[in-house]
């Protein structure tokens, strides 16, 4: 059986001598795995289409059960994010977070975010952490975990100063109704929050936080993902 798919290569390991297995994150099928034969070779054909970060339509040849990749028209390789340290770890990130959030199901929402990512990442000139921290939280709300409210997700208090952010239910609580497992969230943190929720990924150039702010909010989305999920991505601190 033959299947064509849009897909972006979340991981490549070898396989055999000249071999490939790829893991893909597909539009039309969520996450799979196929192999690249002889991919290895320095004058292999695909080779350009076996890195992470490479997005494309792939052609799969699935023959008792293995599926194996036979052509590749690529779309964007985003090559520069392996240019520059910061911005492969990020992208390394993004990449990591998909892989363990998705499935053979098909996630169109997912798969959009990530494509707007990577463009934002490779081809701007936007702040360290910026781009992932919006990446995730966009993945929040997809999946219903949004939690920027001004009120207590408890008694329904207008939040301000002494605001708290429930590890356990994922929602911010007031200092009434806090617990040992809420931890105290700054003003800016919160400020930060809003503004990379509201801010297009192509308007993140002009964003500043400010350096406090950005480590803080990277930290609160980095226990919010391991409580939501109980998984931990690559970290990029």
């Amino acid at each position: 059986m033959t299947t064509k798919v849009k897909a972006i290569v979340l991981r490549a390991i070898d396989y055999k001598d000249k071999d490939k297995l790829l893991t893909l994150f597909t539009l039309e099928q969520g996450k799979l795995t196929a192999s690249m034969r002889g991919v290895k070779a320095p004058k292999a054909k695909l080779k350009f289409a076996k890195e992470p970060f490479c997005f494309g339509e792939y052609i799969i040849e699935n023959t008792k059960g293995n599926n194996v990749i036979t052509q590749v028209e690529v779309i964007e390789n985003f090559f520069d994010i392996t240019k520059d340290i910061d911005k492969f770890y990020e992208g390394c990130a993004i990449l990591d977070v998909v892989s363990k959030l998705s499935n053979e199901e098909p996630n169109h929402a997912m798969f959009i975010e990530l494509i707007k990512a990577l463009k934002a990442l490779c081809y701007s000139n936007v702040k360290k952490y910026y781009v992932f921290d919006k990446f995730l939280l966009k993945i929040f709300e997809n999946m219903g975990y949004y939690f920027l409210s001004n009120k207590c997700s408890s008694c329904g208090y207008d939040l301000s100063d002494n605001r708290y952010f429930n590890l356990d239910v994922g929602e911010f609580v007031c200092e009434k109704c806090k617990n040992n497992l809420c931890v105290k969230i700054s003003n800016a943190c919160f400020a930060g929050l809003k503004f990379l929720a509201q801010t297009d990924y192509d308007r993140l150039p002009n964003l500043h936080l400010g350096g406090h702010a950005e480590i803080e909010v990277y930290n609160l989305l980095d226990k919010n993902f391991e409580w939501r999920f109980s998984k931990r991505f690559v970290q990029i601190v």
